[in-house]
């Protein structure tokens, strides 16, 4: 079953979602912000400031899942003016965030991260990854800019939902069998920069 904002209040009381904004924030400061927190089945999260890096051609170099190296990721400054904090995606690249917001999801709930459609506006698709039942930390957030336009990423406001999905403890959880990005940090690479 989908879970609703009650129920997904009721878990990050429990320690589900940290820091955890009971309702949908739409201003932060007097300003205008891309909106963030519960929702009505679902929970919009945040681009950490800390580290967004994106993709770049190096001569020589191929990107092996198997064998990942930072080596083709390159650091993106973060920049401020009176709209916020942000990084720039170039038009036709991928890019790599952080959440803000720290998850541990119970042994019987499952989410998807999906795009907000803000975003998918201006070009911008988040993909669709899971976080399984048994899963926590820092969800890294991936984006494609598929419009030929540069785009602003705005970090401390909302980028990704999540849907929470219940059902029945599973057998063997994320956690117990030890997946490879349990416990991620607030960074992409460590060290963090």
């Amino acid at each position: 079953m989908i879970l609703n904002d009650t129920q997904i209040a009721r878990l990050a009381r429990q320690g589900m979602i940290s820091p955890f904004t009971p309702k949908l924030v739409r201003q932060v400061a007097g300003r205008l912000a891309l909106s963030y927190g519960l929702c009505s089945f679902g929970y919009d999260l945040r681009l950490s400031p800390k580290e967004f890096k994106i993709f770049r051609h190096v001569p020589g170099k191929v990107v092996d899942p198997k064998e990942f190296s930072p080596a083709n990721l390159e650091t993106v400054e973060l920049h401020h003016d009176a709209h916020g904090h942000f990084f720039i995606l170039p038009g036709r690249s991928y890019g790599l965030g952080v959440a803000i917001e720290r998850m541990h999801l119970p042994d019987n709930v499952s989410a998807l991260c999906v795009g907000k459609s803000t975003y998918a506006r201006c070009g911008i698709i988040a993909n669709v990854t899971p976080a399984e039942a048994g899963w926590h930390g820092h969800l890294t957030l991936e984006f494609s800019n598929s419009s030929a336009a540069d785009c602003r990423v705005y970090a401390g406001e909302g980028i990704v939902q999540m849907v929470f999905f219940q059902g029945e403890r599973c057998e063997t959880s994320y956690s117990t069998r030890a997946g490879k990005y349990q416990k991620q940090s607030q960074c992409i690479t460590l060290p963090c920069v």
